[in-house]
């Protein structure tokens, strides 16, 4: 039985379907996979942070975006670990691991945007938005789409018609297994309803940048920018994946040319929406025409000890009035005599007991004036 030399950088006893991660000679896999061990940890470190602010939001109209960013996480963590299945050799498992996953992840995270784009598009429109179960279902729903595609796909192509081996490469005969004899162009051809996510995506993020409501407008420009780099990612491997490979490097292209693109389009979905929504989730906005902190926060209360105040103040006012007009001597009556028209002023006057009884020892007048009696 012939054996193979290990490659510089890999031990005597790791399997050849392995020799990429270690392979010094070939760098792109230890750099692809030093990029996505890096993801896989800093998805899980955001999924933990995530769950853990959940108890923290307030603004009801983030926290129902909080199970799409959940399951948006989880299909980025599912990117980054898929590259693996690219990174190392061909047989059963990775291939099957590739032709399914690689449309159902990407269907995932193009589906979760799709619907973020719905709720944002709602929200600067109306000021409300639907419901988080009701985004979830619209995001399962797309998702699952793709689900069926990729599984009848696998079952046509793989149980009931198996094709024979494209690739001359099997040396080892590793990569002559069922799963692995795919065209290239079948391959991309299997991802048209993920391209009419994407699409839907870049179009449905634009409506959301010209609403009302502009604090939700920083929002729809992350989704907007994030579905643009995706597209020209997309079309970048695509182009290299069909054409570049066949004219340039041949089928040894392939392998790194998916691996860079899973990578590269997941840190973008890393770096420009979940770390922006995370940084605004629990952020507390508030709404265009409400009275801020501080400002009239009790209104009704306010005006009800506004109008007691006035009301005392008048009664005051009124009271003082009174007594004055009491106090005050009339302008048309003539001195009098301080014996004379008791009787009258007793009828057209209300004195306190004191007052009668000054009066009646003749220390005080008609007129409020304190003079001595004259006998």
């Amino acid at each position: 039985m012939a054996t193979t030399t290990p490659p510089q950088g890999c031990g005597i006893g790791v399997s050849s379907l392995y020799y990429n991660l270690c392979d010094l000679g070939s760098a792109w896999g230890i750099v692809l996979e030093s990029f996505a061990g890096a993801g896989v940890v800093a998805s899980f470190v955001v999924l933990v942070v995530v769950l853990a602010s959940l108890p923290f939001v307030t603004d009801k109209n983030r926290k129902n975006s909080v199970g799409l960013l959940v399951g948006f996480l989880i299909c980025t963590l599912g990117l980054f670990g898929l590259t693996f299945a690219f990174i190392v050799g061909k047989n059963l498992s990775t291939c099957a691991a590739r032709r399914f996953l690689f449309g159902v992840l990407f269907a995932g995270c193009f589906a979760c945007l799709l619907m973020q784009c719905v709720r944002l598009n709602l929200l600067a429109r109306r000021g409300q938005g639907p419901r988080g179960w009701a985004l979830c279902l619209g995001a399962l729903g797309l998702w699952l789409v793709e689900v069926v595609i990729n599984t009848e796909w696998l079952i046509i192509t793989v149980v009931r018609y198996p094709l024979p081996p494209l690739n001359a490469t099997a040396a080892l005969g590793v990569a002559t297994d069922t799963p692995c004899n795919i065209a290239n162009v079948d391959f991309v051809m299997a991802l048209i309803y993920v391209l009419n996510l994407l699409l839907a995506v870049v179009v449905a993020a634009v409506p959301a940048l010209t609403g009302k409501h502009k604090q939700w407008r920083q929002a729809g420009a992350f989704i907007l920018l994030t579905g643009l780099l995706s597209a020209a990612i997309w079309v970048a491997w695509i182009v290299m994946f069909v054409y570049g490979n066949g004219k340039k490097g041949g089928p040894t292209w392939d392998d790194p040319t998916l691996a860079i693109a899973l990578v590269t389009n997941a840190w973008v979905f890393l770096i420009l929406y979940i770390i922006p929504e995370l940084c605004s989730l629990t952020q507390e906005e508030e709404e265009e025409g409400q009275p801020g902190f501080g400002e009239d926060l009790y209104p009704s209360r306010g005006v009800g000890y506004e109008t007691i105040l006035k009301e005392h103040s008048g009664q005051n006012m009124f009271m003082e009035n009174k007594a004055f007009s009491m106090d005050e001597p009339n302008s048309g009556n003539k001195p009098v005599s301080p014996y004379s028209g008791y009787s009258g002023q007793l009828r057209n006057s209300v004195y306190q007991p004191t007052e009668l009884a000054l009066i009646s020892k003749g220390r005080v007048n008609g007129n409020g004036l304190h003079r001595k009696p004259q006998w």
